[in-house]
């Protein structure tokens, strides 16, 4: 094989419709745009609009909100860390951060922060040093440990912080489990406050 024998797959590439170019075409004359008119011409912007009748996007309610500061974070399973693990990338034991997930080849590249989910299940004992951590994923039977120390009550009020340790189902409340002595700590990164 030589480089001027390589051409793509019959049909792969085609050549760009040149309209206006008569009528055995098929595309002469009017070039595709129908009669006269408003949409006949050069940049019409009227996809949207319904004759003045209230258009479909503004009769639907709008719903949910756009966040200004919105983060880009890297998603993790628990069973992709595990198979990180086993293949030896991780070491069990250790402090991983973002950058080691990244050396590790567990997420492509650095984003705002790391955010694990309870897809599947961790036996290797570790501390994850991420963002955040979903319920599901703290809520894992066995797996998932969080220290009240990893959110610095410093960080808040006195209040916000006793409630941040004290609400039952917050992330950052202890569970214990370790039955079957597979724990894995996550760190929470310090982040916003609840009200008082």
């Amino acid at each position: 094989m030589k480089l001027n024998v390589i051409k793509d797959n019959a049909g792969a590439t085609h050549y760009k419709t040149r309209v206006g170019r008569g009528i055995g075409s098929g595309k002469g004359k009017q070039a595709g745009r129908g009669g006269k008119g408003q949409t006949a011409r050069s940049g019409v912007r009227i996809k949207g609009f319904e004759g003045g009748q209230m258009p479909l996007h503004r009769r639907l309610p709008k719903r949910g909100f756009n966040a200004h500061d919105p983060l880009d974070l890297n998603a993790i399973n628990l069973d992709r860390l595990q198979q990180a693990f086993d293949a030896g990338h991780l070491k069990a034991g250790a402090t991983i951060t973002e950058a080691d997930m990244v050396k590790a080849g567990v997420i492509s590249k650095p984003r705002d922060g790391v955010k694990i989910l309870g897809r599947g299940e961790i036996k290797a004992k570790a501390v994850f040093d991420v963002h955040s951590a979903s319920k599901s994923a703290i809520a894992a039977p066995t797996v998932i440990y969080l220290s009240p120390s990893a959110y610095p009550v410093g960080y808040c009020t006195s209040v916000s912080g006793a409630r941040l340790t004290s609400e039952p189902g917050s992330p950052y409340v202890t569970i214990d489990n370790t039955t079957n002595g597979a724990t894995v700590v996550v760190r929470i990164t310090p982040g916003r406050c609840v009200s008082d």
